[in-house]
């Protein structure tokens, strides 16, 4: 079914540290390949190493970040855009003063995400917690 999704009227999903999700593509239109949305990070706040069973390009909207991946750190600036190949280990930190907002897609419609520093797996997105 076509519609607008007014991001105002989304809900959000705490993922902890101030850092809040909202979501597009839930649940995804029948045949949808990929899903969407918008996290915002306050200053300071960042993801943990992680990795996903797919692939995702994440595009830096607002503020400044920081995008990690294969150790190194590298600054992104508005509409930089990253693309990860499924399995690798990254994440994504605001390194400004000011909020950090990230549009990702994800190749898939079923992703999981996996912590680098323990190796578990969970639902993406269905975590209300980052950690």
């Amino acid at each position: 079914m076509e519609s607008i999704i007014e991001f105002g009227q989304q809900g959000t999903v705490a993922r902890g540290d101030g850092i809040e999700t909202v979501k597009f593509s839930d649940p995804p239109l029948p045949g949808q390949s990929f899903i969407m949305g918008i996290t915002s990070f306050p200053p300071g706040a960042g993801l943990d190493m992680h990795s996903h069973n797919t692939i995702e390009q994440v595009t830096l909207l607002e503020g400044s970040g920081l995008f990690e991946i294969d150790g190194e750190k590298i600054s992104m600036r508005q509409y930089d855009c990253t693309k990860v190949p499924a399995g690798a280990p990254h994440r994504f930190e605001n390194n400004g003063e000011t909020l950090m907002r990230i549009l990702w897609v994800y190749g898939s419609t079923d992703v999981t995400r996996t912590f680098t520093a323990t190796g578990e797996t969970v639902s993406n997105h269905g975590s209300p917690t980052i950690s």
